[in-house]
């Protein structure tokens, strides 16, 4: 009976755990990446961020990647995870994020924020 209460413990305390702390094992490099792609986002002044049909500045994107991350934490375990687990796709909708430039034209988030990430890693 002890062995059970034990490793019930266990699991309530790792399930208990808040995401930050589960996010320790995310690489320094990769958190560096990360943050260095979101403020990239917050950068864009002039673009407007749709999603599910709905226009929102960069301060505001940038805002929800950052809370969308945090939901995921426990799978992002690389700038590319946070791509496309976070900054591409409506989990609500199946829908792409785009970012629409100030001249009209549209990129896909997920196309831009590669692009990004190539810069970062050159």
């Amino acid at each position: 009976m002890k062995k059970v209460v034990t490793i019930s413990c266990f699991i309530l305390l790792g399930l208990g755990f808040p995401p930050f702390l589960r996010a320790q094992a995310l690489p320094t490099y990769e958190k560096q990446k990360i943050e260095a792609l979101i403020k990239q986002v917050a950068a864009l002044k002039d673009a407007t961020f749709v999603r599910n049909g709905w226009n929102y500045n960069a301060n505001n994107a940038a805002t929800f990647l950052r809370l969308k991350w945090e939901t995921k934490v426990a799978e992002v375990k690389t700038a590319v995870d946070f791509i496309d687990k976070v900054a591409s796709i409506s989990g609500t909708s199946g829908k792409p994020y785009l970012i629409r430039f100030k001249d009209g034209s549209e990129i896909l988030s997920h196309d831009f924020l590669l692009a990004e990430l190539k810069k970062l890693d050159t």
